[in-house]
């Protein structure tokens, strides 16, 4: 996992630097911390894991940090959770794609209403649909998350 973490990063570091952006070692860290929690993680959860390495971390330090990788397609922000989600085509991204840039794809979320949890689909088909309900609105759709409430399947299987 320590290498995938550090591969996924150096990818993220790649598509900031052809953006003409740049991932700080500060954006690095942050980026790093919401990977390494594997769910939704809070602005302040993350500010207290900064603070083990940066006793002068504040919440601005942490929020503009946010704010980069939401721009640059590296995490998502969950709303319905107030949360952060590192970003799963950035994680599985080649990084000699040549794209140049961090995928703006449609994106959905799963999120388990009993654990917390979020699960990040990307469905074509669902971003189609919207895009469709929204132009029968007379609507021009910049930009869309969806994000679903119901059980995962371990919960679920826990349940019984």
């Amino acid at each position: 996992m320590p290498d995938a973490l550090e591969a996924s990063l150096d990818r993220a570091a790649s598509l900031c630097a052809r953006r003409g952006a740049q991932l700080t070692a500060l954006r690095r860290q942050v980026l790093r911390l919401v990977l390494e929690s594997g769910q939704p993680v809070g602005a302040y959860a993350l500010l207290d894991r900064l603070k083990a390495s940066r006793a002068g971390a504040a919440p601005p330090t942490v929020y503009r940090a946010l704010d980069f990788l939401v721009e640059h397609g590296l995490i998502h922000k969950v709303e319905r959770l107030g949360a952060f989600i590192g970003c799963a085509e950035v994680e599985d991204h080649p990084e000699d794609c040549g794209c140049g840039a961090a995928h703006d794809h449609p994106h959905q979320f799963l999120i388990c209403a009993q654990c917390g949890g979020a699960t990040e689909i990307s469905d074509p088909g669902v971003a189609l649909a919207l895009n469709r309900a929204a132009a029968a609105a007379g609507f021009a759709l910049a930009r869309s998350t969806v994000e679903a409430e119901g059980l995962c399947a371990a919960c679920r299987d826990a349940a019984g």
